[in-house]
């Protein structure tokens, strides 16, 4: 059986990645779900009971680490191993650097964006080598591009990327793999709950959301890309052609990431 460990199991991208394993795998998928709503986890898990598969419920908060490490133990004492681990729990920001009066919240951000990401990760490694196994890292596009109004969330984006890129060379030779997925605007209310230059949520997004793209594609694309074992999965057109202009025509990409912000999002 596959054991599978998804932060952010609750809502969103990291909901549907669980019901569609769940659905493509049935009683050969362990999945573990963690988020900070244990009635939202609950509700997930009925879904992927439906379809055959067990579930761990762990209500916890990423951005401590002993709940972190306490998600990978007790995982490991229910099923005996961990083949998977998603690093999809994460947090928003939408604020215009200027505008921001105090900066503790862009400390909250990195915990949550970032080092959930590193404690979960390297409580749940030995195990994932030993099944000579996945590890997932849900970043966005902000972590491949710096996108105005977004310093706080770009840095704790490009740090993940930075992370992820460097231990998946000191793993290679283990035989782990370590998958990079790069969203752009998604059909969640990950922006909506986000923080805004007060630290406060944000209740709107500053992004256009014309052509978002639905969180089942998103999450099919993570799924397909993890399992195929892929190195980075960079969802849209813009942003494999932004990926490449940033070196050749930065200043063209500048315009781009101007151009996603809704006009009353945008620098003064």
């Amino acid at each position: 059986m596959n054991v599978t460990i998804i932060t952010g199991g609750s809502d969103g991208i990291g909901a549907e990645m669980a019901r569609q394993l769940a659905v493509r795998h049935k009683s050969a998928i362990a999945l573990v779900l963690a988020a900070r709503n244990a009635g939202k986890l609950e509700a997930v898990a009925a879904q992927c009971r439906a379809q055959g598969s067990e579930v761990l419920c762990i209500p916890m908060d990423v951005s401590d680490e002993t709940q972190c490490r306490d998600l990978v133990a007790r995982s490991v004492e229910r099923f005996g191993r961990i083949d998977t681990l998603v690093n999809n729990a994460g947090m928003s920001a939408q604020a215009l650097f200027e505008d921001v009066q105090d900066l503790r919240w862009y400390e909250d951000l990195m915990r949550v964006n970032l080092w959930g990401s590193v404690w979960c990760t390297h409580a749940a490694l030995p195990h994932v080598k030993a099944a000579r196994g996945r590890i997932v890292a849900v970043s966005s596009l902000s972590g491949l591009l710096g996108v105005p109004g977004r310093t706080a969330y770009a840095a704790t984006k490009f740090a993940m990327t930075g992370f992820f890129e460097a231990l998946r060379a000191e793993l290679r030779q283990a035989g782990v793999s370590v998958t990079i997925a790069y969203p752009g605007v998604v059909t969640t209310h990950l922006r909506h709950r986000g923080y805004n230059a007060r630290g406060e949520p944000a209740g709107f997004s500053g992004l256009k959301e014309d052509d978002a793209m639905s969180v089942e594609e998103c999450a099919r694309l993570i799924v397909d890309g993890m399992e195929r074992r892929e190195r980075d999965i960079v969802m849209t057109a813009k942003g494999k052609i932004g990926r490449f202009l940033k070196l050749l025509a930065p200043g063209v990409v500048d315009r781009m990431a101007l151009a996603a912000l809704k006009q009353e999002a945008r620098p003064h």
